[in-house]
């Protein structure tokens, strides 16, 4: 056991130490340049995949679905054929969730620009999603401050909104739905905030586990180090 332990212990020794040296093989300015283009280049591709037609209810990763205690009215409505009705609020969720989510890039574009250093540094060593944990932590608030508008707009004018909340509402009382899922603009705001996140990580560990993939000469020298 110890003869294990020891051994378990060298490796990840030698693992932190050939990490750390490949960094140094960097200069400071080539390291974070490399990083916030793979982190642009990651947000893109995920609001590009996203912010298009069916980027959320043409992808079962991200396709929003009526909460959980709502599943039952929903397989209700179908069996006394009003089926167009249930499909109506999904298709409209995932609508507005597409619309809404094109307005993220900026705000991840302007959390790149103000990385320090530090971050860049914890985010090169970290883990498969390290820059999507240090977007989420960095950007969260604002992108839902943009989206929220959007998505209220949207379901406001297919009139579901007050239709939704009403009945969540209830369901929440019972609890039968989380009270965050009883309003729906809340809902769809968060639901597309996470499958944004969740193609931000994708994109993240395609980069790390293939830099040499990449076509930017410097995405390669940063993370083939790595």
């Amino acid at each position: 056991m110890r003869t294990r332990r020891y051994l378990l212990t060298l490796l990840l020794t030698a693992g932190l130490f050939a990490q750390a040296e490949g960094l140094d093989k960097l200069n400071n300015k080539d390291a974070a340049s490399g990083l916030k283009e793979a982190l642009t280049q990651a947000a893109t591709v995920a609001v590009g995949q996203l912010g298009k037609a069916d980027g959320f209810l043409g992808n079962s990763e991200v396709k929003i679905p009526l909460p959980d205690g709502l599943r039952k009215a929903e397989k209700l409505l179908r069996t006394l054929g009003q089926g167009e009705r249930a499909d109506e609020l999904v298709t409209s969720m995932n609508r507005a969730a597409e619309k809404a989510v094109q307005e993220a890039k900026p705000v991840l574009v302007d959390s790149i620009k103000k990385m320090s250093w530090q971050d860049a540094k914890g985010i090169l060593t970290g883990g498969d999603t390290a820059a999507t944990d240090y977007f989420r932590r960095t950007t969260s608030e604002a992108i839902s401050a943009r989206f929220k508008p959007i998505v209220e707009k949207a379901t406001a004018k297919v009139k579901l909104a007050e239709k939704y909340n009403a009945y969540a509402g209830q369901a929440a009382q019972l609890g039968l739905i989380k009270r965050e899922d009883a309003n729906l603009d809340n809902y769809v705001t968060q639901r597309t905030l996470d499958g944004l996140f969740l193609m931000i990580a994708k994109e993240e560990k395609a980069i790390r586990a293939d830099p040499m993939g990449q076509a930017s000469k410097l995405l390669r020298k940063v993370f083939g180090v790595l």
